[in-house]
């Protein structure tokens, strides 16, 4: 960890470190307007409210610091539990948000926009500093520093779940290796989630971010998608909607065999990158974009990222190549000039551009995947000692309530199977 002096927290009424609680009364306002987009977790949370569910249960979270996030917050603490928060990016953090968590609702809170990387990680300290009895993560790093670092207070807890694709590799690869200590429930892997907060989300979120640092125009352009998964086929077809030409880049033949049959130019990345104007990596591996591609990138060319963490791009060669220091030329947009006189623009500082240079995934769509977060720590609570410690699937029956909340929510009625036909799904008896 880097010796760089961290910044003093900030003076609050609790234990808490945030930018600047004079945010606070802003930070509620935005809450609220993400609270009215999102029913399904409003009703989870007054029934946890009524019966307490999880009540006397310790939660540390380590999540993205937005106004969605802020009701999930809520909605545990409404059902008695004790909550703390901190950031799983550096700057993904709302600093309104932050300090209306804090200043508005009591809840502990460490984030700050732009934290550095010792800051980032103090923060997780102080949220494990609660004793949770069940972790929150998005990219699990809460889980990697309480395996590694506060290995004393793995004992006291239940089990954990996991956000987003990253995260998941990480824990299957820690369970592989024996390393996993406690039950993990793959939220990201919920279909209330992935098929809809993975695609819907991060392919709207993903072009707001892009345009909101660039002013640029997608319709005529060429957009160079890096990953087919459901990130990746959300922002190709979000770009594709916007009149531009779609190239994408896949080292999974499935994958790249859908895409083509969904009607993208699928090739290389040494291929498309003399081609492309954006480029946008969405698949959770490092150096996705390196050095072999910056040779090729034609001047002006724009690059981003929607992964998660900032891996995906070899930000560190080209730095090395770059013979101009970067610089600034729009906010969350850093120029660096090669020796040909070329220059390549990087958003965000190759971290998430849908959280660093926009708001992140609509209220209306993380109303599922935090509905499906709420849902699954009341599950955890309930199966205390009873799960092995290894990364597990949400519940069907979880899915299917939270599916069924949204589509009430949305004035949408479905058919039901009848006895008879009930019956001929389920039997082999009868044939043509």
């Amino acid at each position: 960890m880097p010796t760089k002096t961290a910044p003093k927290p900030a003076k609050t009424g609790t234990d808490s470190d945030v930018t600047d609680l004079g945010l606070a009364k802003q930070g509620r306002q935005k809450i609220e307007w993400a609270e009215k987009q999102m029913p399904v977790l409003r009703a989870i949370r007054a029934r946890f409210e009524k019966e307490k569910a999880l009540k006397g249960v310790r939660v540390a979270a380590c999540l993205h610091v937005t106004s969605e996030t802020a009701n999930l917050m809520r909605t545990l603490l409404a059902g008695g539990a004790e909550v703390t928060l901190c950031a799983s990016n550096p700057l993904s953090t709302q600093d309104d948000t932050a300090a209306g968590l804090v200043g508005e609702y009591g809840i502990r809170t460490y984030a700050r926009r732009g934290e550095d990387k010792e800051t980032y990680y103090r923060h997780i300290h102080q949220a494990l500093d609660l004793k949770p009895h069940l972790t929150l993560d998005d990219g699990a790093d809460l889980l990697s520093v309480l395996h590694t670092d506060r290995k004393d207070l793995l004992k006291g807890v239940w089990g954990g779940m996991e956000e987003t694709t990253t995260g998941i590799q990480r824990l299957r690869a820690m369970a592989a290796d024996g390393a996993l200590k406690y039950p993990v429930l793959a939220v990201n892997d919920a279909q209330t989630k992935f098929l809809f907060d993975n695609r819907y989300g991060t392919g709207q979120s993903t072009v707001d971010g892009i345009i909101r640092a660039t002013n640029f125009l997608f319709a005529g352009r060429t957009i160079v998608t890096a990953g087919y998964g459901w990130c990746g086929r959300g922002f190709a077809n979000r770009a594709r909607g916007l009149g531009a030409r779609v190239v994408v880049t896949e080292v999974n033949s499935i994958k790249a065999l859908e895409a083509a049959m969904d009607g993208f130019e699928v090739m290389p990345m040494r291929k498309a990158a003399a081609l492309g104007d954006v480029f946008c990596t969405l698949t959770g591996d490092i150096n996705v974009l390196a050095k072999e591609h910056f040779a090729l990138l034609k001047d002006g060319a724009i690059i981003a990222n929607s992964g998660h963490f900032n891996v995906e791009i070899d930000l560190t060669t080209l730095e090395k190549l770059a013979v101009e220091v970067k610089r600034q030329v729009r906010p969350n947009v850093d120029e660096f000039r090669m020796k040909d006189g070329r220059s390549i623009f990087v958003l965000a500082e190759g971290r998430l551009v849908n959280l660093a240079a926009a708001e992140g995934h609509p209220a209306a769509v993380m109303d599922m995947s935090f509905a499906t977060q709420a849902l699954g720590t009341e599950y955890m609570t309930k199966q205390q000692g009873k799960l092995s410690p290894k990364v597990h699937d949400v519940p069907v029956e979880v899915e299917d309530f939270v599916s069924r909340l949204k589509l009430e929510s949305m004035g949408i009625e479905i058919d039901v199977l009848t006895p008879e036909q009930k019956k001929y799904i389920t039997s082999w008896q009868e044939g043509t």
